[in-house]
């Protein structure tokens, strides 16, 4: 499953240069981050309530093209990695109608007990929101 969820560029997300700056990129992630829970119908908010928190554990950005005021993107999102401990989103940003992204990312996440932020098991002991994160990857053929 991949998520498209669309932005357009704010002023505020540019810099003096006039173009996005590269700290708003990560910003983007989380949104379509949270757009793919969204569409595999187990938001975020279901997952904390079951238990389990992802706390961020590493972020790569490849910044490709520029983006600028106004512009209309899509930003695509999808786990590419998964195990019972942690999982792994790839992104990328897009102009419409182009097929190179101007930006690629990945973030992993950690699999916590939201009551005291230890590792868990998920697939062990949450499997419905194992199952839920494994529905959201890219099978790719």
């Amino acid at each position: 499953m991949i998520s498209k969820s669309k932005i357009i560029v704010r002023y505020a997300e540019t810099d003096q240069m006039g173009i996005v700056h590269h700290s708003v990129y990560p910003i983007w992630f989380e949104l379509a981050r949270t757009d793919l829970a969204k569409q595999a119908g187990f938001p975020y908010s279901q997952m904390e309530k079951e238990g389990v928190m992802t706390p961020l554990v590493e972020l790569h950005c490849k910044y490709r093209k520029p983006a600028h005021y106004e512009d209309e993107l899509i930003v695509t999102a999808t786990i590419s990695k998964l195990s019972a401990v942690k999982v792994e989103f790839y992104y990328e940003v897009f102009h419409p109608g182009d097929d190179k992204p101007i930006c690629t990312g990945t973030t992993v996440h950690a699999l916590v007990s939201s009551k005291d932020f230890h590792i868990v098991n998920v697939k062990k002991d949450f499997p419905n929101i194992y199952f839920a994160m494994e529905n959201m990857m890219d099978k790719k053929d």
